[in-house]
């Protein structure tokens, strides 16, 4: 998920579709095992892996280090319950970004997230997984007015 300092709208619409996109890309590739025959008559598979439901991204630039252009990611590793729940005691940053506010900016975002479970033999499963968090700066345009 790339985080921007106005992440409202179509913009993190975009990228939790992104997120979403990616998991159900996923599903999409290890779901085509089949043969053509054997495709048509098999259920819809549901996702292997859980799937974002946010409208817009949780989680906010810090102001100041937006100001200063300090970029960096994150990669959590999440747990998410059955029921889509991410478990917050249980959220770590498995990867620094090197900077200690822009890690803490993710963890407190990451509690907010709602996703919709992993699936496995038609039933909703706990997982944990990794989910990077991109803070970056939007580049501007010659001429363009910053935000």
């Amino acid at each position: 998920m790339i985080v921007t300092r106005s992440t409202g709208g179509a913009l993190a619409r975009r990228a939790v579709a992104r997120l979403g996109a990616g998991a159900a890309l996923l599903v999409a590739v290890t779901g085509c095992r089949g043969r053509p025959s054997e495709e048509a008559a098999a259920p819809a598979k549901q996702n292997d892996v859980p799937v974002a439901l946010n409208s817009e991204s949780p989680f906010q630039y810090p102001a100041d280090l937006y100001d200063q252009g300090v970029e960096g990611e994150v990669r959590l590793r999440l747990y998410v319950d059955s029921l889509g729940h991410v478990r917050p005691e249980s959220t770590k940053v498995a990867a620094s970004s090197g900077t200690p506010a822009l890690d803490s900016a993710a963890v407190r975002g990451a509690s907010l997230l709602m996703y919709a479970p992993a699936h496995q033999d038609g039933r909703p499963v706990a997982l944990a997984f990794y989910q990077p968090v991109v803070f970056r700066r939007r580049a501007e345009r010659p001429g363009a007015a910053a935000p």
